[in-house]
């Protein structure tokens, strides 16, 4: 109070209220003194003239380096340019994972700021933190099982990024508490007197499901809001592990279970520590209902995470992993050891994030090697990013995989249950088009150094044949001839950067040849800038690239319309086109075993700035007036451009529309979807491929 003196924040309050309500916030995670203490000060030597040594003498030197490690990544500063973010993001990793305590003091802090976010005027800003809250510190927040943080961060982010989602999702709920609250509070009654004459003590109640939550899945499931089994959900304490498994006998036998639908997290805990039983059930009036069963133990650290196991053993995590594993859960800090091995194994600042947003945030898959050893994926891993997860060596000398003993192809995804047996070479060979064949951040940093590698190469062998031939074209030679006014025009040291540049595509040719002969005649430059004439495939090349693809025409293959963002890849339709479909095309089906057709291709950074793509969606709704409308005005709001609609399947209460929309990019129309599923006379949305 005495540093921060008459500072106010945006809200008009006295600044040294922020961290008084931030160190409060910690209190409520029974964290120790010295973060609590940080709490306090996390701010002082940022903004005010205390400086670290002032710290250390009054409060010590454990306080001094936590201080000191928040302040570090207060003035990260991070930012909405990519590249900028990423590196932050980099750093932001090596020093939480050096105290974890540091990530805790800084996620509280930005939870209040979060909850104060609306005092801030310039909604530019606003929009900058309520993204960054949500695309960096919610999923850290989930990843080190902080669940109660992690909701409220997302909750306060998509009120500001999404208020009109958020509304209709609102709305949903309500109408679902006026028209179903009677029977919900029934079956809560209901499950603890089932529970309670087979002896069990346990405790009952529901949860309602999050708005984001809510909007998350209708993006990630592409389900419309009605097919959604848990926006209620009943939660059963019992007294033990042994319970857990009573308990779900008694309601299975009391209900029938929706097939598929059970996970035992008890048995293989998420990475985060997290560990319950799921099951659904078909309850009164044939609601889908969702039971979460899990002990008091298991409840407290799938709130708090790794703050409900705080032992300081640990000195350089600041936690007992030992203690936390002994009590049936995982390190807790697994999540931010996988990122500091994606920096360790040489992954650059654009890996990093992909993975930190990818891995952290989708649901997991659980597969075994032979000798019975779990090992946890995301969901959508293929072979080689479990062959990368045992060991890099495995990933690097792979050559093909065995799922449940039988050779699979290697775009196979894994299933729960698997057994994976990566079969390897005598050396290590990474094919360019294995990049699409990954989606974990550990595998894809492993072979994008390798294929740097070859690729630094091939670049220098492209750059000096161009060279050669647009000097031919005009006449010229580079024998005899000073590579230097071209170093120094491009600031470079070498003619091998030189060369690498050129094949690279990042110095054109005949900028080399002005640099090295000025005074060109006209005749010479036109000659040297003649070029074979590419009729068809000019905006796909534009847009597209990765390979050999500059050997070929290309073009979007109309069956599935790609978008940049999406996962691309190359069909070879004769000796000189090539046709660009998506991933999951069906129509890749037919190609399945015709390996050498296969290209492996990626969206050039000029996609990033593309103006607009096509993209078709297929609307099932409610037969009702004004539903066309409706769903006009959400595609509309989504700054969606309609192209073309086209009516089919009219039937009894419901019909079919198939719509072109021109959106930015994979996301964009993710999110319009999104929408549109949130819509109430909305069934289901789907892009169309194939």
């Amino acid at each position: 109070m005495r540093m921060h003196g008459s500072q106010l924040r945006a809200s008009g309050d006295p600044y040294f209220a922020h961290p008084i309500e931030v160190a409060g916030i910690l209190t409520e995670y029974r964290l120790d003194t010295a973060a609590i203490v940080t709490a306090l000060l996390h701010d002082v030597i940022e903004d005010t003239p205390a400086t670290r040594d002032d710290i250390a003498s009054l409060f010590g030197e454990e306080v001094a380096e936590l201080v000191e490690g928040v302040t570090k990544l207060s003035r990260l500063e991070l930012s909405a340019e990519h590249t900028r973010q990423a590196e932050n993001l980099r750093k932001f990793i090596l020093a939480i994972s050096r105290d974890v305590r540091v990530l805790l003091v800084k996620l509280a802090d930005r939870l209040h700021n979060m909850r104060t976010l609306h005092f801030i005027a310039k909604p530019a800003k606003r929009e900058r933190i309520a993204r960054e809250t949500l695309e960096i510190y919610a999923p850290l927040a989930r990843s080190i099982g902080c669940h109660r943080i992690c909701s409220e961060l997302e909750e306060l982010a998509f009120a500001e990024l999404n208020p009109s989602a958020r509304d209709a999702i609102q709305r949903r709920l309500e109408h679902i508490r006026i028209s179903q609250g009677r029977t919900i509070s029934a079956v809560s009654g209901e499950v603890g007197e089932k529970l309670a004459a087979a002896n069990l003590n346990a405790r009952v109640y529901g949860r309602e499901k999050q708005p984001y939550s809510i909007w998350r899945k209708l993006q990630r499931k592409s389900v419309a809001f009605s097919q959604l089994s848990d926006i209620y959900a009943f939660r059963v304490i019992v007294d033990s592990e042994e319970e857990c498994y009573l308990a779900l006998g008694v309601i299975h036998r009391a209900w029938p279970c929706v097939p598929e639908r059970f996970k035992d997290y008890i048995s293989t805990p998420k990475r985060n520590n997290y560990r319950s039983l799921h099951t659904t059930i078909v309850g009164p009036k044939g609601m889908r209902i969702e039971i979460q069963i899990r002990t008091d133990g298991m409840d407290r650290i799938n709130e708090e995470g790794i703050a409900a196991h705080w032992r300081y053993k640990d000195t350089s995590y600041g936690f007992d992993a030992d203690a936390a594993q002994a009590e049936g859960g995982r390190d807790p800090l697994i999540n931010l050891r996988h990122l500091v091995q994606v920096l360790d194994h040489g992954g650059d600042a654009e890996d990093l994030v992909e993975h930190a947003k990818l891995e952290m945030f989708l649901d997991q898959v659980f597969v075994f090697t032979p000798k019975g050893k779990l090992v946890s994926l995301p969901r959508g891993a293929m072979p080689l990013d479990f062959a990368y997860a045992v060991h890099t060596d495995i990933g690097d000398r792979a050559i093909g995989a065995k799922i449940n003993g039988a050779l699979k192809p290697l775009r196979t995804p894994l299933a729960n249950g698997d057994v994976v047996e990566v079969v390897t070479g005598p050396k290590a060979e990474t094919p360019p088009d294995w990049r699409s064949l990954t989606v974990t951040g550990r595998a894809r940093s492993a072979i994008r150094r390798h294929i740097r590698l070859g690729e630094k190469e091939e670049s220098v062998r492209l750059g000096r044949t161009a060279i050669d031939q647009t000097f031919g074209r005009a006449g010229k030679s580079r024998e005899g001839v000073s590579f230097r006014p071209a170093f120094d025009r491009f600031a470079l040291a070498t003619e091998d950067e030189l060369f690498e540049a050129v094949g690279r595509g990042r110095i054109a040719a005949t900028a080399v040849l002005e640099a090295l002969f000025p005074g060109l005649k006209d005749f010479e430059r036109e000659a040297a800038a003649a070029r074979v004439r590419i009729e068809d495939g000019r905006e796909a090349r534009l847009y597209v690239r990765g390979g050999d693809s500059a050997d070929y025409s290309l073009h979007f293959a109309g069956c599935c319309s790609p978008v940049p963002g999406d996962r691309i890849v190359g069909i070879l339709q004769s000796d000189d086109m090539l046709a660009v479909h998506t991933i999951d095309c069906p129509r890749l089906s037919e190609f399945e075993d015709q390996e050498d057709l296969w290209r492996d291709l990626h969206w050039t950074a000029e996609a990033e700035t593309r103006t607009l793509s096509r993209a078709r969606v297929r609307v099932t709704a409610q037969d009702q007036p004004g539903v066309l409308g409706q769903i006009c005005t959400l595609i509309g709001e989504a700054r969606g451009n309609i192209v073309n609609m086209r009516m089919h399947h009219r039937q009894p209460g419901f019909f079919d529309v198939d719509v072109e929309i021109d959106v930015m990019d994979a996301r964009h129309i993710t999110q319009l979807m999104a929408g549109l599923r949130a819509c109430p006379a909305v069934e289901t949305v789907d892009r169309i491929k194939g």
